[in-house]
């Protein structure tokens, strides 16, 4: 039994510690404390997670910000980091006050950074942290994939992929989380990994558009019934584009075409929210008015990678070799109209 510890009460974490528990580990998920009501609610539901309306397992706790002080005053055996990419500063500062040399750590939050005008992944940026604030021996793994938290939770199969520097160590995590629903490729490739699952959000908003993309002279009809010719080459051509910009960071280009890349990008735009984004953006609206019309209380994740990190790639890259990036970063930044230079 392993005593793990996940940070981050939302849909991902909470149907994260549903494999833990399976294996007979002690998990504790802890909220931050932004989430004190959310918790509060679920424990006074019998641990219903209304997000993902399952029952987390009993051997689940689910605890308030406020215990972590007793929660980690024993050793712990894995920490779990579930926060969205803007709660990676807070998360890395409070880890930093209780970790331990060696201690594994797995992200699962997805994202990219700048920091000194260069592209970081988020466990770059998290081992930044954790040095700055003294520590040394660091042990972060990546853990991405086509996972979506509903269906994990209700033990739908699931492949995933662990990326560490170091494949002991990925592999070590391995047999703590995995489970027969809940699989587990392994992989040392942690910069192809995370690069593959953050700009994924970007294309998947692309290829979401791809109804409106298809022939902008149709009608609705007609587009809805034959936009998968175009999906299809947007998907090709976006795997191609993915290659080359994780190549460019050293990342391996079996990774982009594996669970972090191409399996993720299948998800994606297969019904969530980047997606539905790209289809308004497809049918003629500007970012912003799609925002402020459709989804004005919805985070869009690629909206807000695009922010992040879109004037560095565009003055980074050339735009006739990635006319696909820059016409989604050009969307969203400058807010244009969704158009592609075919």
């Amino acid at each position: 039994m392993k005593k793990i510890l996940i940070i981050g009460a939302g849909a991902m974490g909470s149907a994260f510690s549903i494999p833990c528990a399976e294996n007979n580990n002690d998990a504790t998920i802890i909220g931050s404390v932004l989430e004190d009501d959310f918790i509060s609610s679920i424990k006074s539901n019998k641990n219903l997670h209304p997000s993902l309306n399952v029952v987390l397992p009993n051997n689940v706790k689910i605890e308030k910000f406020e215990k972590i002080i007793e929660i980690t005053n024993s050793d712990l055996d894995l920490i779990v980091v579930a926060v969205s990419s803007v709660g990676i500063d807070w998360a890395g500062d409070e880890i930093s006050k209780f970790y331990k040399a060696n201690t594994p750590i797995i992200l699962l939050t997805k994202g990219l950074s700048i920091i000194d005008d260069q592209l970081t992944t988020l466990t770059e940026k998290l081992e930044m942290i954790l040095k700055k604030n003294g520590h040394k021996n660091i042990n972060i793994s990546s853990v991405k994939g086509p996972c979506l938290a509903s269906g994990l939770a209700n033990k739908i199969r699931t492949g995933t992929i662990i990326a560490n520097k170091d494949i002991k160590e990925a592999q070590k995590i391995q047999n703590i989380v995995q489970t027969e629903y809940y699989k587990c490729e392994i992989s040392d490739d942690i910069e192809g990994v995370e690069i593959s699952s953050a700009i994924k959000n970007l294309y998947s908003m692309l290829i979401g558009g791809s109804q409106g993309l298809s022939n902008p002279e149709a009608s609705k009809e007609i587009q809805e019934k034959y936009f998968l010719n175009t999906a299809a080459s947007l998907i090709h051509r976006s795997i191609s584009e993915m290659v080359e910009i994780v190549n460019n960071y050293s990342g391996k280009t079996e990774t982009v075409y594996g669970l972090a890349g191409l399996g993720d990008i299948y998800v994606s735009v297969s019904g969530g929210r980047n997606s539905q984004m790209g289809k308004y953006l497809g049918q003629g609206y500007l970012y912003k008015e799609a925002k402020e019309k459709f989804m004005k209380s919805t985070t869009v994740e690629g909206a807000q990678l695009a922010f992040d990190i879109g004037p560095k790639l565009m003055a980074k890259f050339d735009k006739r070799k990635f006319p696909l990036l820059f016409s989604i970063l050009e969307c969203i930044c400058e807010n244009k109209k969704l158009k592609i230079d075919w």
